[in-house]
């Protein structure tokens, strides 16, 4: 009698057991003949302590020629157990021993989320402060609904470890606000009393004071509702009427949690706006600074929460490259991947030195404010080539993470990346002696969550839809027992003011559903790299993961029009973002000849670091 199991015809299922699953298994033997009789034995430990040895009967299922096939259940398993189990078979001719196997009860995958925290530099560097005001109001209005309560909420659930991406030209606007050197327009113009308002401020209002999402900002409100329908029906607006929408502009873009009650800060300030929004119209003077205050409460306890979170391990904080540039253009944008019929590229520029200097200062403001070095980059859009490798590792970033279509097209022929297995792995890139750990992130569980799920209106059912694709397209296909990590990655704050209040109930309906699921496990990129022995995390070091060769030169975008595939051509290759770059680059040549440097003309560098920027270019085109 012969006897076999975990082959195509004899499988396991599950390959990867998680926590109150059976197991089944089959077994085949040859040939087929009668009195034959299959059994498992196994046993259950921790660790390298087995419990005693149980046994099981398998069933006899078919004859496929003359091979005979059985199967046999054993289960269901505690997280974390180590299960061993021989195969035996008996039939006239005596005993049979199929072999010895084993697997440990675990997730089926790690999930990585990263918040990507991020706002243009809306600072005119060419106005001092505090007389120059910001072009926009959106770091302020984001850091009253988002940048605070997206890492605060995870207070609520300390089983979620997670990643959230700030970028250094957002804290720098906001340290700004808090040390009192930025204002922006928009709050001027709220802090003016309305009476004095002149006509093209009283303008300026009925043409700003309205942007924010319509059904989920400003219907809600009865209040601010009012005073959009007076706007529409063109009625004349009162003094009151412009006290009010000076509220009301603010006062939508505070997060559900402090307009519906009162919540207290990690700094010990707490702060509330819901007696301004229970009142609903008739504000007076007094009521538009005490709401200012409570915007700058919030301010004060940005950078505070994720330290708080960051040191006890629930978060990682990563950061990118300063002012937020595409590194491989400013390496050589002779190299920049475009292909869209009828782009081309600009006069060539190239200065590497641009591209180190903006790592550097990134890791020299992360110092500054969290008190260690950062451990990884998203690099501005996800934008990553093999140029770009010494750039991070020269100021010991160990890690970094772009989009799957980068895999797609990475190496001669370019990586299967729609495979589950390929993805959900980190890789090593090397250039030379460099070596950084890439992460590669899948574009669709992201893009459901950013762009695609917000009008649903069952918060619950739309987190359960995402773990069922989760599980379904990933969890469900992995063979073997290595450890998998999905990637996710995406805006932690423009698309919740889509979402039914601020997405709240969205985030704690997917973070309870993620904290009792025992397929899958919340890891920090950093965590996942370097073990957490508390949570069950095996570390996986650099060195021993699988190489991916020639990164590709692209982005997490495809440009419209282009030829399928990621790329950068969002950023340079149409007319527009060429002349940019060439006015950017006779710049940049007129300080090289001058031979100015950065410690001697730090002002004009910084503008120039400003300038390369992305969000520039992003528009352009």
């Amino acid at each position: 009698m012969n006897i076999w199991h975990l082959t195509p015809d004899a499988p396991r299922l599950p390959q990867c057991v998680s926590a109150g699953e059976g197991v089944t298994l089959d077994v085949g033997t040859w040939p087929s003949e009668p009195d034959q009789k299959v059994r498992i034995e196994f046993s259950i430990g921790q660790s390298d302590k087995q419990g005693e040895v149980r046994c099981t009967e398998a069933q006899w299922q078919r004859n496929e020629g003359a091979n005979s096939y059985w199967r046999a259940t054993i289960g269901p398993f505690g997280q974390a157990d180590q299960v061993r189990y021989r195969v035996r078979g008996s039939s006239r001719d005596g005993e049979c021993d199929g072999g010895c196997f084993g697997f440990r009860v675990g997730v089926k995958v790690f999930l990585a989320l990263l918040w990507h925290q991020h706002q243009p530099l809306y600072k005119n560097l060419s106005l001092p402060t505090p007389e120059g005001s910001y072009l926009e109001p959106w770091v302020r209005l984001h850091a009253i609904r988002d940048y605070y309560s997206m890492a605060a909420i995870l207070l609520q659930h300390p089983d979620i470890h997670l990643t959230i991406n700030l970028t250094p030209s957002l804290l720098w606007q906001l340290e700004d606000y808090v040390t009192g050197r930025a204002t922006d327009r928009a709050l001027e113009l709220t802090l003016r009393p309305a009476e004095a308002l002149s006509a093209d401020e009283r303008r300026e209002l009925l043409g700003s004071f309205f942007d924010a999402d319509w059904h989920n900002q400003i219907f809600p409100h009865p209040g601010y509702k009012r005073l959009f329908a007076k706007r529409v029906e063109r009625h004349r607006f009162t003094a009151q009427d412009f006290r009010d929408l000076q509220m009301w502009f603010n006062l939508a873009w505070f997060a559900r949690e402090f307009r519906q009650g009162e919540a207290r800060l990690v700094t010990g300030e707490t702060v509330s706006v819901r007696r301004f929004v229970e009142q609903d119209s008739g504000f007076g003077a007094a009521d538009i600074p005490a709401m200012v205050e409570e915007q700058f409460k919030i301010l004060r306890a940005i950078v505070p929460v994720h330290r708080e979170l960051q040191d006890r391990g629930q978060i990682e904080v990563s950061t990118t490259p300063f002012f937020h540039p595409i590194l491989p253009i400013l390496i050589d944008s002779d190299r920049a991947t475009i292909d869209r019929p009828g782009a081309k590229h600009p006069p060539r520029f190239s200065y590497p030195d641009d591209a180190d200097e903006q790592v550097r200062r990134a890791a020299e403001d992360y110092q500054r404010r969290f008190g260690r070095c950062p451990r990884g980059m998203w690099p501005a859009e996800g934008a990553v080539g093999q140029c770009v490798l010494p750039f991070f590792a020269r100021h010991g970033v160990q890690w970094i993470a772009t989009d799957r279509g980068v895999l797609a097209k990475s190496g001669r022929w370019g990586y299967p990346a729609d495979d589950p297995e390929v993805l959900c792995q980190p890789y090593r890139a090397q250039e030379g002696s460099d070596a950084v750990t890439v992460f590669f992130r899948d574009p669709r569980l992201s893009d459901h969550i950013g762009f695609h799920h917000h009008d649903l209106a069952d918060c619950e059912g739309v987190a359960r839809t995402f773990l069922v694709e989760l599980k379904e397209r990933f969890a469900s296909r992995f063979s073997g027992q290595s450890d998998r990590v999905l990637t996710v990655v995406l805006d932690g704050e423009n698309a919740w003011g889509a979402y039914r209040e601020d997405g709240r109930p969205f985030l704690h309906a997917f973070y309870q559903l993620l904290e009792g699921d025992p397929q899958i496990q919340t890891v920090t990129l950093s965590e996942f790299l370097e073990g957490n022995p508390d949570r069950g995390v095996s570390p996986h070091r650099v060195e021993g993961l699988r190489q991916v060769h020639d990164l590709f030169t692209g982005s997490w975008i495809d440009e419209s029009g282009s030829a399928p595939g990621v790329d950068l051509g969002t950023w340079i290759g149409e007319e527009e973002e060429n002349k940019a770059w060439g006015l950017l680059g006779g710049v940049r040549e007129y300080l090289r000849l001058r031979r100015l440097t950065p410690s001697k003309e730090p002002a004009a560098f910084q503008s120039l670091y400003a300038a390369e920027g992305s969000d520039w270019f992003w528009w352009f085109g």
